[in-house]
């Protein structure tokens, strides 16, 4: 039953995973096993590197604001997730459902801001670093953090707009386990083709450029560690990248995978579009501070320190 408020829905009904309602206890298992990792995980991460001063490097601020923004996205999703899973709280409000799925959107498109501006430090560290402080300085971390904020929130800031001035003339359930912006759309009343359109032009486009200048950042980083004197230098240069390409290719493999679910979505099983679209907003998460925590050796050697106090105490 669609319960209307002039135009729209007083609430939202999550079905969850279509299909498999049978199986969702067992499911949350893994999901809030990863939301523990992603949350906490995180967090450990940003206080690392707040608390210590050799971090306070452009790599590692860039980190930091990739860690808040993951924190962000895992919590706009997991906690409802696993309230239909576990207490059937399937209802969500309009106006939360328009937050949740603004928040969904944008953050997912900070991410990908933030590995370019990640793979851009690289590039800079390693083939021009006589400069490195210079072109990256606090200013222009700051400059470039608030670029990536502003980028998301102007692309996706129509999404909620357009679903606020809509008239919904469908059914109120959303066959999805949170407020994603095609699900919604769907209920809409009238051609939505258009609107569709413009979210997956904007979000390929944004991640394919964002793509296309981090490969091209990594190609002349090779080039560069290539042309190097010795090889032992080479291969010191390319540690220093092994952890932000591990957390790229997780990103992105994900994000194509959702990418091409909405693009063919009739003919994918509905149970497996919507659990690859939580996958996409749970996995690299928890991977990224698992992934930067054992890559990075100054990361590895904080924590490492930071236990064996914490043993000592006991």
């Amino acid at each position: 039953m669609l319960l209307i408020n002039e135009s729209h829905p007083y609430v939202f009904i999550l079905l969850g995973i279509p299909g498999l309602q049978d199986v969702e206890c067992w499911i949350s298992i893994p999901f809030c096993c990863m939301y523990f990792v992603a949350f906490f995980g995180n967090i450990i991460i940003l206080i690392i590197i707040r608390s210590e001063k050799s971090l306070h490097e452009p790599m590692f601020l860039f980190l930091s604001m990739l860690s808040m923004t993951d924190i962000v996205l895992s919590s706009s999703t997991l906690p409802k997730m696993l309230g239909i899973f576990w207490f059937n709280l399937r209802e969500i409000g309009f106006e939360a459902c328009l937050t949740q799925m603004f928040i969904i959107h944008s953050f997912t498109a900070m991410e990908s801001g933030f590995f370019l501006a990640m793979a851009f430090d690289r590039f800079v560290a390693i083939c021009n670093p006589l400069r490195h402080s210079v072109i990256l300085s606090s200013k222009a971390i700051l400059a470039v953090g608030i670029s990536v904020v502003f980028r998301a929130f102007l692309f996706f800031l129509p999404h909620p707009l357009i679903l606020e001035s809509s008239i919904f003339c469908q059914s109120n359930i959303i066959p999805h386990t949170y407020c994603e912006f095609m699900a919604v759309i769907k209920l809409t009343c009238g051609d939505s083709s258009i609107t569709k359109s413009y979210s997956l032009i904007i979000a390929s486009l944004m991640g394919s450029c964002d793509l296309l200048l981090t490969i091209t950042s990594y190609t002349l980083i090779l080039h560069t560690v290539l042309s190097l004197p010795t090889k032992k230098a080479g291969l010191k240069a390319l540690s220093t990248c092994t952890s932000h390409i591990l957390v790229i290719l997780v990103f992105y493999t994900t994000a194509t995978f959702t990418f091409v679910t909405h693009r063919f979505g009739p003919n994918i099983q509905p149970q497996i579009h919507i659990s690859i679209a939580n996958i996409y907003l749970l996995v690299p998460p928890m991977l990224n501070p698992i992934i930067y925590g054992m890559r990075t050796k100054k990361i590895r050697q904080r924590i490492i320190r930071w236990m064996g106090l914490r043993c000592r105490d006991r």
